[in-house]
């Protein structure tokens, strides 16, 4: 395939499947500048490794794998080196991204607030989960068995319904 039918190819996919792009941004990072910073290196790896995506595979759970896999290790590395600057002459409302303008219900933010102190394997695996994804689906996205995918979501379940119960 030349490279232009190859990427125009890559945009039509990844315009296809853009809200992957955004989940899992917006589940690793709350910030929104990182969330862009996020979604712009997801971006990047998926095309550097688009030629070797292997289309026995649905796009969808390629494509999970890498962002994952990429949102774990920003998640780790904006760790070390946390953003708690505002730029110079900017107010924090001029800050705001706009898709976090409509606030979401009290609900949703205690579950996005459980969610965000779960451990980076754990997160993921919630979000394919509340994602609709089947446990054989999430199972080969993430690299573990089945029945490790049933029994963690399981345990996740009953830790966020603990959490929440203490609230």
């Amino acid at each position: 395939m030349t490279r232009r039918p190859n990427q125009e190819r890559f945009l039509t996919l990844l315009d296809e499947h853009k809200k992957i792009l955004y989940k899992v941004a917006s589940s690793y990072c709350r910030n929104p500048e990182d969330r862009r910073d996020l979604e712009q290196e997801i971006v990047a790896q998926l095309w550097r490794s688009f030629d070797r995506y292997d289309e026995s595979y649905k796009f969808s759970t390629w494509m999970y794998r890498i962002a994952l896999n990429v949102a774990i290790s920003f998640s780790r590395s904006e760790t070390r080196r946390s953003r708690h600057t505002v730029p110079a002459g900017e107010s924090i409302l001029e800050i705001a991204d706009a898709r976090e303008a409509a606030e979401p219900d009290a609900d949703l933010q205690i579950l996005r607030r459980l969610i965000a102190q779960l451990d980076e394997l754990d997160r993921a695996l919630i979000l394919l989960y509340l994602d609709g994804n089947r446990y054989d689906t999430i199972a080969e996205i993430l690299g573990i068995s089945e029945t490790n995918v049933g029994t963690k979501i399981g345990r996740i379940k009953a830790r966020l319904r603990r959490d929440a119960a203490t609230l």
